[in-house]
């Protein structure tokens, strides 16, 4: 039985994860294509993939967040995160493509080439998630405050003297 290892690369998005595979060895990653980005999609390629044991998985943190590290764990495939700020750039390659993306995760992930990102735990990514839509709440609350003052003082409407800027009084 074979027991080298398989690096795979995943450049997922909303909708598909482009999948770079790059064996054992130095060959070049090659291209497998591009699946939706669905639990059964992703469990469907893994079993194709061959034995579970045997696959190392990785794919950049983004906007779709930690279900994928988290159902390829459950599923007994060691799978690693990596910040893409710290994923390194050959000069001069400026056009990114998902292809070449996942590609590039799989040459670097078998070379050790990556640095691997913290995944929360689904807890502390719900908290993450609230302390981020707070913030997000208060500078629009601070942009649309702004907004209505500099609104006011364009149509010459100003507080009364030594009135506190948005404060009862001021608001009345």
């Amino acid at each position: 039985m074979d027991s080298t290892t398989r690096f795979v690369g995943l450049d997922g998005s909303k909708d598909t994860i482009a999948v770079g595979i790059a064996e054992e060895g130095r060959e070049k990653a090659l291209y497998w294509g591009s699946i939706a980005n669905t639990p059964e999609k992703v469990r469907h390629l893994m079993d194709n993939l061959g034995p579970k044991e045997r696959l190392y998985v990785c794919y950049e943190a983004g906007p779709t967040g930690y279900g994928l590290h988290r159902q390829l764990s459950r599923m007994g495939i060691r799978c690693i995160v990596v910040a893409p700020t710290l994923t390194p750039v050959r000069p001069g390659e400026r056009v990114k493509t998902d292809r070449r993306d996942a590609l590039r995760l799989a040459e670097l992930v078998r070379a050790g080439e990556l640095t691997v990102a913290w995944v929360p735990g689904e807890e502390d990514e719900h908290l993450r998630d609230l302390v981020r839509a707070r913030e997000d709440a208060k500078v629009d609350y601070l942009r649309a405050r702004h907004r209505l003052s500099k609104w006011l003082l364009r149509h010459d409407l100003r507080p009364a003297e030594k009135v506190r800027a948005w404060s009862t009084a001021h608001r009345r």
